[in-house]
């Protein structure tokens, strides 16, 4: 089954469609999301991508991140995924939005407009093996060093959007102790 991304600008406006990986192999500005569940000690639940990926098998990331469908809004989308790879629900909040662009392999370009999602849940996930070969919960400040030390087992855009993952999960914090 052939999937298809949204193609959009730089300010998220829809510009048409195209299927997934040409997208990908063309570099194409496509809309995406990820998703990033905390438990309720805080601590990040990674998932550890099933080594028969497309790209980035075996490497560690946030919980799930996809694309939408065409007609499929971003929350739902986000829904969908959670299930899909992980096997669990959690109330989603949409926290902020950026654009990265990088070469994940010689002929795969991610060029994403990326929407992210936060959840907090204690419910244990049943992920999807042709998705997840692994999960694990990880605290920020231990994340925050694995990817300084072992940059190379974690995908490229879990780095790229790390810090302001962190400035948000600092205010999710502070606003929970009230």
């Amino acid at each position: 089954m052939e999937e298809t991304v949204i193609l959009v600008d730089r300010d998220d406006q829809e510009t048409g469609t195209m299927e997934k990986m040409e997208a990908h192999i063309q570099g194409k500005l496509h809309r995406a999301f990820s998703v990033f569940i905390f438990n309720k000690k805080g601590e990040l639940l990674l998932q550890k991508r099933a080594d028969n990926k497309y790209h980035s098998g075996g490497k560690w990331t946030n919980t799930c991140c996809s694309h939408p469908k065409p007609g499929e809004t971003n929350i739902d989308a986000a829904h969908r995924r959670l299930q899909e790879e992980m096997g669990m629900t959690s109330e989603l909040s949409f926290v902020f939005s950026f654009i990265y662009c990088t070469t994940i392999q010689d002929d795969i370009i991610e060029n994403e407009y990326d929407h992210v999602f936060f959840g907090i849940t204690d419910e244990l996930p049943v992920p999807n093996p042709d998705e997840v070969s692994s999960f694990k919960y990880i605290t920020m400040p231990q994340l925050a060093t694995e990817l300084e030390n072992n940059p190379g087992d974690y995908t490229r855009w879990l780095a790229i959007c790390f810090d302001e993952v962190m400035t948000h999960y600092k205010q999710l914090a502070v606003s929970e102790e009230k």
